[in-house]
């Protein structure tokens, strides 16, 4: 089974006092640690079970600069047989551009499989795995918190709204977005970073695709990032039951809350 999974390296935000950039267009990044996003360590672990159990072979994509390698070399690490990074050089690019550049870039390749996380922790934005199923044409399936590899299918079990759970069977050539606690990703031993630096990795440069200016087209534009606005504190209500339904009955009132 051929899998691809594409991956990015994303600012570890947590317990970090973001700061907004002068242009408020983006946060400042300078002095932040970079990590591979979450979402997608599952992604590659299910991609080197699959290829422990099935045989083939398992590709890590990354559009990104040369920094961005080091989350390549971590795949690398954990199993996968190959990297590619894509360079997009000065050309900033939005969910649906990235899309098409990991399709021009994915589709000559072979694939049974493609995972990519649900969603990145820089963006939120949850776009990209999708529109690149679309774009070349794929069966796909997302949030997806199970998977089983039968012959010529995958058994998924992918997370509705409301608690609830959608267990399907799905076609391959297939693409996935993997939701956290699919799996339980491996730890990268110092024998697999050794053999993770033998591994090829290719360098593909954006104007190398042959695609059109109104493919990478801006199709979002961030107007302006800000910090959410500091609010009060919760108002306690204290006293018997029937005193504190009459003050919060009267708050909803006031709130524009109306009983049905």
């Amino acid at each position: 089974m051929n899998i691809i999974v594409c991956v990015k390296r994303v600012p570890f935000t947590q317990e970090v006092d973001l700061e907004i950039a002068p242009d408020k267009k983006d946060i400042e990044r300078e002095d932040l640690a970079y990590v591979v996003n979450d979402w997608d360590h599952y992604a590659i672990e299910a991609a080197v079970r699959l290829q422990e159990e099935w045989g083939g072979t398992v590709t890590a994509v990354t559009l990104g600069m040369e920094e961005d390698e080091e989350v390549l070399r971590r795949c690398l690490a954990m199993g996968a047989d190959r990297a590619i990074r894509i360079d997009p050089g000065e050309r900033g690019l939005d969910g649906a551009g990235v899309a098409r550049v990991l399709a021009r870039v994915i589709d000559p390749l072979p694939h049974d499989l493609i995972l990519t996380g649900v969603q990145a922790e820089d963006d939120n934005l949850g776009v990209v795995g999708i529109m690149l199923a679309e774009l070349l044409g794929l069966n796909h399936a997302a949030v997806v918190t199970a998977l089983e590899a039968g012959e010529g299918e995958l058994t998924i079990r992918c997370e509705l709204e409301g608690g609830v759970d959608e267990r399907s069977k799905i076609a391959l050539p297939a693409l996935l977005t993997v939701q956290t606690g699919l799996n339980e990703p491996r730890y990268v031993s110092i024998m697999g970073i050794k053999k993770a630096a033998k591994k090829p990795l290719e360098v593909v440069f954006l104007e190398s695709l042959d695609l059109q200016e109104d493919d990478l087209a801006l199709q979002t534009i961030v107007e302006e990032v800000f910090l959410p606005p500091e609010t009060g504190g919760a108002e306690m209500i204290s006293g018997d039951p029937a005193r504190i339904a009459e003050i919060l009955l009267s708050i909803l009132s006031e709130k524009g809350v109306r009983a049905s």
